[in-house]
This record gives structure tokens, sequence and C-alpha cells, in this order.
């Protein structure tokens, strides 16, 4: 048996060996636990990696590889097998111990990136928490104010939209539910409106027909209005208003 076979377990788990080598190496390998231990470890860096399914690196995944490449012996310059060039050893030795830290550094590096990707992830929908909750006690401070009025007005075509405002909190809850829903490529808008003047106050999603949230900077406003718009919005509103509410 070559002294450099051990060298082979990297390789082999990349299938970056020949006939030859492979057949020699699984007659090694059914007597060898060392070399069954490294494979398996490599294979499964691989098998994770095909998947995609580490969201987060394991703790002490980079210590764990690297004493799995340490742990594969590697053929030194200078050992090449018999019959081979000492330039043929130096190849084979830079190709079996490159194959054997590629799985390594592969599974170091796809377990990284997508721990990034992961943590991204967590952090906007964190972010969409913090948000939601601090919109919650905005809502409930506006309705608890000593000084809230409520104000609603029908939306053309079936609906109704109301208005919970207050002016030392300066904004107001406007609970919007039309009957019909837009058509996928339209959207409602809210408006403040000042005398002709209106100002864009909001966009619900495209499609969507009921919205519940906070509008700021009522005051000084006289009215709130509602429009169907292309989705995305307009910078000035579509005749008809489907409804208006007093603000002032």
């Amino acid at each position: 048996m070559s002294t450099d076979i051990h060298a082979l377990a990297g390789a082999y788990a990349l299938d970056a060996v020949d006939d030859i080598e492979r057949a020699a190496f699984e007659r090694h390998l059914a007597g060898c636990a060392s070399c069954a231990a490294d494979v398996a470890g490599f294979r499964e860096a691989a098998a994770r990696l095909a998947e995609g399914t580490w969201s987060v690196p394991p703790p002490g995944l980079r210590d764990e590889v690297l004493a799995a490449v340490g742990r594969t012996r590697q053929l030194p310059p200078g050992s090449a097998r018999r019959g081979r060039g000492a330039g043929a050893g130096l190849s084979r030795w830079r190709r079996y111990t490159a194959a054997a830290a590629a799985a390594g550094i592969l599974a170091v590096g796809a377990g990284a990136a997508t721990w990034a990707v992961q943590q991204q992830r967590v952090d906007e929908q964190q972010a969409a928490a913090d948000a939601a909750r601090a919109g919650a006690a905005q809502v409930q401070a506006i309705l608890a104010a000593p000084d809230v009025q409520l104000r609603t007005s029908v939306v053309r075509g079936g609906g109704r939209v109301t208005v919970a405002m207050s002016a030392s909190h300066n904004a107001g809850v406007v609970v919007l539910a039309a009957s019909t829903a837009p058509a996928p490529n339209q959207a409602l808008q809210l408006w403040l409106i000042k005398g002709t003047t209106p100002t864009n106050a909001g966009v619900l999603p495209p499609g969507q027909a009921a919205s519940l949230r906070v509008v700021e900077g009522l005051v000084g406003y006289d009215a709130l209005g509602v429009t169907l718009e292309p989705a995305g919005g307009s910078t000035t509103p579509t005749e008809p208003i489907l409804a208006t509410v007093s603000v002032a």
C-alpha cells in the first residue's frame, strides 16, 4: 500500500480521483476508521452546501473544519509513488491537499454567507415588529387622548372611512373600509386637503380595500380625502373623490 493513500480522503469525498485511485482507496477505506470519518465529514459538508439548509453556522464550525483538514494525512513533497517523478508527487500532494481544504473552506464560506443572509432577514423582521409595536402604541395613545374626536363619511360605491383625530397629537387614526376592492393595477390613496390644495397622505397596496393607519400632521388641514389611483399612487387626486372627512 502506498504511503500517501490517506491523503486521498478529501479528493475521494469530492470525487476528484481517477478509477485506479478510487479502487485503491476504497480497499483501504474498508479498514481505516480515520479515513472513513474524514470522508463522512467532507461528504456531510458537501451535502449541506447542496441543500442550502444552514441558516446559522454552528459554533466552532471553523475549528471543526480546520481540524478535519489537519487529520487528513497529506503527501509531503518528494515522497512520490514508486515509478513516478518527484514533480508528479508534488503535484499530487498539492491536488489532494487542495481538495481536502476546499471542502472545509467552501463549508465555512457558504455557512457564513447563508448566515449573513439569514441574519439580514432576522434584522428586517425585527425592525418590522418594532415598527408595528410603535404604530400600535401610537394608535392607542391617539384613541385614549382626552381631545379625541370621531369623524366619519361614506365611501362612494359603498363602505366607510372613519377618522379618530387628536389635535394634541396632531394626528388621526384612519380606518378605511371600501365595499369594492380596487383592481390589481389600482390603489386607494389618502389626501390631506387645505382649501383646494391636496397633499399625499399615503397609498394603500394595489387591490387592497381596507386599511388602518395613522396620518400625522392633521392640524391646519380642512379635510381628508380618498381617491382611486393607479397602483403606486398619483401626484394629484384623480376625480371623483370617493370620500371626504372634515378634520378642521
